[in-house]
């Protein structure tokens, strides 16, 4: 799927500017007290952004150079990564990874499980891989859940929606929280 980051980033910008919260997911996330956080599949940086705004060392990574190019003219102090979350390796671990914004359902089928190895993979000990998608467009949580089992990853909590409202098996929409725990 090709994005154009400007257009994007537009439809948030003007949802705030309209009075709505688009700092859902930078909310529950600080929730944790990450000091470092990866955002995977970040896009136009916007929750990447506002987590920096409130003190967390944040990277950025995105397979898609318009959404990136976006991100940099608007937080050129982030380091922002231009790859493919299934093959990402940057040497170095996070407090949190978050997957927001339906990530895992942009992910090409069949690599639903690199995606989840690739993020996974840097995670802390005790850390946490957060991720939110909805769950009718062919991704089962149950599926999802494989992934991160098979990432060595286990389920914390999980929420219907990034507000923390109660998660049930006919929700729409899920927020997973899964910790690497020490082997």
């Amino acid at each position: 799927m090709k994005w154009h980051g400007d257009d994007y980033q537009r439809r948030f910008d003007d949802l705030a500017a309209s009075g709505m919260d688009v700092h859902g997911e930078a909310d529950f996330v600080c929730t944790l007290e990450p000091s470092t956080v990866l955002d995977a599949g970040c896009g136009t940086g916007r929750v990447a952004i506002e987590l920096d705004r409130r003190g967390v060392s944040v990277v950025g990574v995105d397979a898609d150079r318009s959404m990136l190019d976006t991100a940099r003219r608007d937080a050129p102090h982030i380091e922002w990564i231009e790859h493919d979350l299934t093959t990402l390796d940057l040497a170095r671990t996070f407090d949190v990874v978050v997957l927001a914004g339906n990530v895992p359902l942009f992910t090409p089928k069949g690599t639903e499980g690199a995606l989840v190895a690739g993020c996974a993979r840097h995670v802390v000990v005790d850390g946490a891989l957060v991720a939110g998608f909805q769950l009718d467009r062919g991704y089962s949580i149950d599926a999802y859940d494989r992934c991160c089992e098979g990432a060595g990853l286990t389920l914390s909590t999980r929420y219907a929606t990034w507000d923390r409202e109660p998660w049930s098996s006919d929700s729409a929409y899920a927020v997973s929280v899964h910790r690497r725990t020490a082997n």
